[in-house]
Formats: C-alpha cells, structure tokens, sequence
C-alpha cells in the first residue's frame, strides 16, 4: 500500500491516468489524477466542456444516486466516482484533482483495485498541512424511513465498517461485511466488483443506461427465472452465449473472490460516498441496507454536525499519565502562583501540544471578579493558552531554563463562553509557521466540554533570560 502519514495531510507524488467505457454512456473515457495543494480536497474538472468546470466532491453536490453517486454544479455533470474516491480515500490521500473528458468516469472492471494499484505505483508526498480527522464522540444515526436503511457511527479508534446487505432474492439472501482495518482495503475490499440483478437491467436498458455494461466489469446475478426468449435477449446484448433461463445463478466471466463479493463491494461504495464529508474519520461505521441515496444523505449530514464542532475538543484520559507534570512545567517556566495557569500536559507533538487546567473555586481571582458570579478573566483565558505554546515551544530547547517567551502579538481573540469554578480547560495550540529568528506564531483554543470557550492566534519571542 502507498505510504501514509496519520498525522500530515498527503497528495500524490505525481499524476495518472485511467482509460476505458463508461458504464452508463459506452463512451471512451480518460480519467486524470494529479497532486494537488494542502486542505484541496477532492475536485473533478469536465474538460471536455467549455471553460472546463470544476466540482467539487462534496456531499451538497450530490444531484442523483439512484444507480451510483452523481456529482454536479450547474449544466455540469459526472457520474461514477465511487469507486476512484473509495481508493483515494481508503490509501490515504486527502488533496486530488481529477480531470475527466466526459460525464462520468470510466468503470474499468467494476471495482476500486485499478485505482489502488495506480496509487500505490506512483506512490504518496506528505505534505505540511495537518491532517484533519474528524473524530466521533457519539453516536449519529441516519435511517432512511422509506427504505429501512440505516447507518450508524459510534466512537472508535480509528476507521472500520461493517455492511449488512439484504436482498430481494432466494438465490442471494442476506450477508454482511466488515473492514475493521482501513489498511486492509487493498486486499479485502477493493478488488470487489460492483453487480447488478437480472430483473434490474431491462428497466436500466429502457431508461438508455448501461451502455457500457458487460461479464467484464460487473457481476450478473440471474435470481429469478424469466422467459427465455427475455433472457436470450438479455445475453444478446451482453456479447455472451444464450443460457439456460431454467438455471439460476451467478454470471459472470470471473468466478467469485468471496462468497460475500457483493457485499464486499457495499462497503467499497460506503467508502466512497463518506469520502463526500470532505473529512477523515476515526469512527465505526454500521451500515444496514446501504446504498448511494442513503450514503450520501449520511455524508450531508456528517457535514453538518462538522460544521457544529468544526474545531474538536481534544481527547482527555484522566486516568493517563501525564506527558508533562507540573514538575516538568515548572523546570520550563518561570511562573509561580497565582499565575501558574497549565496543571498538566496530555499530549505533545511536534507543532502542537494540549494542556489543562482545573478551574476551581480557591482560584485569587475569583475574590474579585466576581465576587457574587466568578467568571475566570479572558486575559488570564489568553495568558494561559500562551503558556501552553511556550512550553511547546521552550521544550524544543537545549536549555529551556534559560529562556523565556514574550507575547508580541495577540488576534482574532474570540470569547464564546464563560468559563466557571468547576470547570476542566483543555489547552490546544498548534504552530502556524516553523519558528524563525526566535519567533513563533500559533494558534489556539479553549475548551469547556466539547465547546469552544475561547480561541485566539498569537505570536510570541523566545528570549534568552539575563543572568
């Protein structure tokens, strides 16, 4: 698999490109993959059209899913991405620009394995940029009334899925699905091909689709008996031999890879429609009944709730041991009592660290703001959040005790609620530029709960102290 980075956002090293028919016009199609900048995410440019429109690929540009996931802006169309977002999400890559000459992209052998394997050869460039998971705190349900589908995401450690399909059929009945590690994809989910029922294709063939359908790149599960000359018809069309309309069975010009190859491929699309949110997710997904209408309905709503906790608290242990103890904080910085503001240090990365402070009612300031409604100070909200930068930047040192940080520049300060006795702070400040010259510029915020209390971007010197 292409090498990925948990922790830095990735594009790819260079681009490619997939020829073959569409599914659903017959036409010959080329599909181009190129690198693209950090927080890009995923677009398609129809440069077969005039002024060569981009899409982005989001949920809120979802026009149809009926028979797949169809992305539009304005005139402009393309169907038949699932399968190339399944890959690019599923290896890892967060910033892509596809071009497509046409209004769909090509369904090659009806599965996400052409995909990983171009991935895979032209390999992944880590780029500056974070990455931005977005990670489940509880559970959201989406069910679709009309359908009885559902999904379900619960809070996990990282991403894994589990499908279970229920079809209309004796032949092929119920059967279900799991990828609980996403680095298995490659192997367990990708090569499986998209499959389409006997009793399905007429209709598709009344409404001018599946032109470009064939044995090749999808699997024919002939479940119901029909008449034979519906079914001599029917392999007329595919380029196959006439069957026996009596025996009943799969179609296809590969056999199965898996007994639970069509479920398999369920979760390949799930994966390619939550690509949609626009995010990586830690979370277990449970899906009853998919498909694309309620797969993407769940991406608009992911979406949604995004947009509500854009910024994440940070995960809190208390029962873990600290990175950095008020020992360790006192050895890197020279405030003491009353304002000593980080209690401890949770986590601690290269450009980044989370602290916390206890907020009691013992706090000096209270006796005067306010005596009869304590409210902790916004100065002393800020103050403590740039002591949690210093010690991200003064652990970086040879001798931090020698220096200390200065404040030269405090913006875009934003109060969002008060903060109380009895309230935990957590502390989350990443560095927006490597440090130059001494000095460091970050950004920060508070959190009560899962809220925002407070943010602010602030630029600071690191000083050696006067002996």
């Amino acid at each position: 698999m292409a090498n990925k980075n948990d922790n830095k956002q990735t594009t790819l090293k260079g681009s490619f490109s997939l020829h073959g028919k569409g599914l659903h016009t017959g036409l010959n199609l080329t599909v181009t993959f190129n690198p693209a900048p950090e927080n890009y995410g995923y677009k398609i440019q129809r440069i077969d059209l005039e002024g060569e429109p981009v899409i982005d690929a989001v949920a809120e540009r979802v026009v149809e899913s009926t028979r797949g996931t169809v992305l539009g802006k304005g005139d402009a169309k393309v169907s038949t991405v699932e399968h190339a977002l399944s890959a690019l999400y599923a290896l890892g890559v967060d910033n892509c620009r596809m071009e497509v000459n046409g209004p769909e992209f090509p369904i090659l052998d009806g599965s996400a394995q052409p995909y990983v394997e171009k991935i895979n050869k032209v390999g992944l460039e880590e780029q500056n940029a974070p990455k931005n998971y977005y990670v489940i705190h509880r559970k959201i349900e989406l069910r679709d009334e009309e359908t009885g589908s559902t999904i379900t995401i619960l809070p996990d450690e990282q991403l894994s899925i589990t499908a279970m399909c229920s079809f209309e059929s004796k032949f092929i009945n119920s059967q279900f699905a799991t990828l609980d590690n996403i680095e298995d994809y490659a192997a367990e989910i990708a090569p499986s091909r998209t499959f389409v029922f006997v009793r399905d294709i007429v209709p598709l063939l009344e409404q001018n689709l599946i032109k470009g359908g064939d044995l090749d790149n999808a699997i024919v599960i002939y479940e119901r008996q029909v008449e034979q000359d519906k079914l001599d018809k029917l392999a007329d069309f595919m380029g196959v031999p006439r069957m026996d309309a009596t025996k009943i069975g799969y179609i296809q010009h590969r056999p199965l890879m898996w007994e639970n190859e069509c479920t398999r491929h369920k979760l390949l699309d799930i994966i390619g429609d939550i690509a949609l949110i626009g995010r990586p997710l830690k979370g277990r997904i449970i899906a009853t009944r998919p498909g694309h209408s309620v797969n993407t309905k769940f991406a608009r709503l992911m979406r949604k709730e995004i947009k509500k906790y854009d910024i994440q608290s940070p995960d809190y242990d208390p029962n873990a041991a600290p990175v950095m103890d008020t020992k360790r904080i006192r050895e890197l910085l020279p405030h003491r009592y009353p304002m000593a503001l980080v209690d401890k240090v949770i986590s601690l990365g290269a450009n980044f660290i989370v602290g916390l402070k206890n907020v009691t009612a013992n706090e000096a300031f209270f006796q005067g703001h306010f005596p009869d409604e304590p409210v902790m100070p916004g100065v002393l909200q800020v103050e403590a959040l740039a002591q949690c930068g210093g010690l991200l930047t003064l652990n970086t040192l040879k001798d931090p005790q020698l220096y200390s940080t200065y404040f030269l520049a405090i913006n875009d300060v934003k109060f969002r609620q008060k903060v109380v006795p009895g309230d935990t702070l957590l502390f989350r400040v990443e560095m927006l530029t490597p440090i130059r010259h001494g000095i460091a510029t970050m950004k920060g915020w508070c959190f009560v709960g899962d809220k925002v209390a407070m943010e602010a971007t602030f630029t600071a010197q690191i000083t050696k102290n006067k002996i």
